[in-house]
C-alpha cells in the first residue's frame, strides 16, 4: 500500500515548478500524468466553451512556464499586441497605416529573436573583426520563440493581405497562439487554419481519437526507440570527437544524424498533431517521407513543410519569388534558405547550411531548365530509385554542417572520410554497434516502407475497440520505459 504520510508536499511542488533542465516534454512521465488529468477535465468542460478555453489557455501557459518560467509573460504580451493590432488593422483604410502596423509587428517579433537568439552571435562577430571587447551576456532563450513569433507575423500579414479577418475574441486568439501541442517545436500552425477550428468549438470524434493515439505511439517510437538511442550511444560521440573515429564511422554517423533528426522532429510533430486530434483540432502533416524525395526541391516540399511553406509565403514571395529576372529569382531562393538556416539558431554553421541548401535548390532548378523532364512518359523505376539514392546521400552530407559546431569539426569529419576511411572496420563496427545499426534500419524502414502499409496499420488500429487501443498504448509506454535513456533527452527543435 501507499503511505500518503510519506508523500512530501515540497517534493511534489518541486516537480511542478519551473526547471530548465526538466521541461514538460511529451516523452516524460510527468506530462503523461498531467495530460491524463487534463483530458478528463477537458472532456467534462466540453459544453462550457468559455470555461474550457480558459482552462486550456492556463494549462498551455503552465506547459510553457515549465520550460521558460517568467518568459510566459512575453507570450501573453504577444497575444495582447497581435489582438489589438489586428483590430486596428481592420479599421485602418490608409495603406501606409496598414503597412506601419505590419512593420511594428515584424519589428517587435524580429527584435525579440535578434536579442534572445542572435545578440551574442552579433557581439562575438563584432569582436572578431575589431579591437573592442565585451562580456557575453547570459541570455536565456525562451523555448519555442521562433515558432510563436512566426505564427504572430503570419497572422498580422494575412490580415493585411485580406486573407483572414481580424479575430474579435481575445480568448480565441490567445487560445490559438498559446495552444500547447505545437507551442515548443511546431508545426508552425497558421491562424487561417486554426482560428476557424477554435471558433467552431470542435469535439474529438472516435476516429480522431484513434488517429491521435496512433500518431502518438508512432512519435514515441521514433523519438525514444530510434532517435534518442542512436544519438546517445553513437552519433553524439562521433560528432563530438570526429578524429577519434575512422572515416567509415564518421560516414555512418552522418547518416545516423539525419535519421536521428528526422525521427526526433517528425516524432514531435506526430505527437503534437496526435494530441491536438485528441482535443478535436486537426493540423496538416509536417513531414511527407522526405527521404523518398528525388531532388533537393522535392525534399523541401516534404521536410518541415510548415516552415518551408511559411518561408515561401512570407519571405520568398515578398522578395519577388520567381516573378522577376532569373538572377533575382536565384538570389531570392538563396536569401530565403539562408534566412531559414539562421532561423535555426545563433551559429554561422546554420547560415552555411542554409547557403548550401539554397545553392542546391538553385543548381537543381538550373539543371531542370537545361534538361527539362519529359512529361509524356513515366520515369522508369530504376531512375526513381537512383534519384532517391542520390538525393538522400546528398542531403545527409549537407546536414553535416547542421550538426557540426564549427567549420573545423566539419573539416575534420571530411578529412577522416577522404583520407582515413578504412572500410575494413565495417564488420567489427556492425558487431560492436549491432543495436545501433538495427535502430537506424528501423528508422529507415518506418520511413521508406510504402505508404499503404502504414495506412493499413492505422486502419487496423482505428478499427480495434478502444480497450484494445488502450492496451497497445500501455504496452508501448512499457517498452519506451525499458529502452529510454536514463536521462530524458529533449527534442532537438526545442532549442529553436
Amino acid at each position: 500500500m501507499i503511505d500518503f504520510n510519506d508523500i512530501e508536499p515540497e517534493k511534489i511542488l518541486g516537480v511542478l515548478k519551473h526547471d530548465p533542465v526538466s521541461p514538460l516534454l511529451f516523452n516524460t512521465g510527468l506530462f503523461l500524468i498531467l495530460f491524463v488529468a487534463f483530458i478528463c477535465i477537458y472532456r467534462l468542460l466540453r459544453r462550457f466553451r468559455t470555461v474550457k478555453m480558459i482552462f486550456v489557455i492556463l494549462f498551455s501557459l503552465y506547459f510553457y512556464y515549465k520550460s521558460s518560467a517568467e518568459y510566459c509573460f512575453i507570450l501573453l504580451g504577444i497575444c495582447i499586441m497581435d489582438y489589438l493590432l489586428g483590430i486596428i488593422m481592420e479599421k485602418t483604410r490608409v495603406v501606409w497605416g496598414r503597412k506601419l502596423i505590419v512593420l511594428l509587428n515584424v519589428c517587435v517579433n524580429i527584435g525579440m529573436l535578434a536579442f534572445f537568439k542572435y545578440f551574442n552571435l552579433i557581439l562575438d562577430t563584432v569582436m572578431r573583426f575589431s579591437t573592442l571587447k565585451f562580456d557575453v551576456l547570459d541570455i536565456i532563450l525562451p523555448a519555442g520563440i521562433s515558432f510563436f513569433t512566426f505564427r504572430s507575423i503570419s497572422y498580422i500579414v494575412d490580415i493585411y493581405r485580406g486573407t483572414i479577418p481580424a479575430c474579435r475574441n481575445f480568448l480565441d486568439y490567445t487560445f490559438y497562439l498559446t495552444f500547447f501541442p505545437p507551442l515548443l517545436a511546431g508545426p508552425v500552425v497558421r491562424a487561417k487554419d486554426m482560428l476557424p477550428q477554435v471558433q467552431a468549438n470542435p469535439t474529438a470524434t472516435r476516429a480522431m481519437v484513434s488517429e491521435g493515439l496512433f500518431l502518438i505511439i508512432a512519435g514515441l517510437i521514433k523519438k525514444v526507440v530510434v532517435a534518442d538511442f542512436i544519438s546517445g550511444n553513437f552519433v553524439d560521440r562521433v560528432f563530438d570527437n570526429p578524429t577519434l573515429y575512422s572515416g567509415f564511422e564518421n560516414t555512418v554517423a552522418i547518416f545516423g544524424f539525419i535519421i536521428q533528426l528526422y525521427c526526433d522532429f517528425s516524432g514531435y510533430s506526430d505527437m503534437a498533431i496526435g494530441i491536438a486530434l485528441l482535443l478535436g483540432y486537426r493540423f496538416a502533416d509536417n513531414f511527407r517521407a522526405p527521404f523518398k524525395a528525388q531532388s533537393p526541391t522535392e525534399f523541401w516540399h516534404r521536410w518541415h513543410i510548415s516552415l518551408s511553406t511559411w518561408l515561401r509565403d512570407y519571405v520568398y514571395i515578398p522578395l519577388g519569388g520567381n516573378r522577376c529576372s532569373r538572377t533575382r529569382a536565384n538570389f531570392n531562393q538563396m536569401a530565403t534558405m539562408v534566412i531559414g538556416g539562421l532561423w535555426h539558431g545563433a551559429s554561422w554553421m546554420y547560415v552555411i547550411w542554409g547557403f548550401v541548401q539554397g545553392l542546391l535548390l538553385v543548381c537543381h532548378k538550373t539543371w531542370r531548365r537545361i534538361f527539362p523532364a519529359s512529361s509524356d512518359k513515366a520515369t522508369p523505376k530504376w531512375r526513381v530509385a537512383l534519384n532517391i539514392f542520390f538525393t538522400f546521400n546528398l542531403m545527409a552530407l549537407t546536414f553535416m554542417f547542421f550538426r557540426c559546431r564549427t567549420l573545423e569539426d566539419a573539416g575534420a569529419m571530411t578529412s577522416q572520410i577522404v583520407n582515413d576511411f578504412h572500410l575494413s572496420v565495417a564488420p567489427q563496427f556492425v558487431e560492436g554497434y549491432l543495436l545501433i545499426v538495427l535502430a537506424m534500419l528501423l528508422g529507415l524502414f518506418m520511413h521508406m516502407s510504402p505508404r499503404r502499409w502504414s495506412d493499413k496499420l492505422r486502419d487496423g488500429f482505428d478499427a480495434a475497440p478502444l480497450l484494445v487501443q488502450a492496451v497497445i498504448f500501455a504496452l508501448v509506454i512499457v517498452m519506451i520505459i525499458q529502452v529510454r535513456q536514463s536521462d530524458i533527452v529533449p527534442f532537438i527543435y526545442l532549442q529553436y
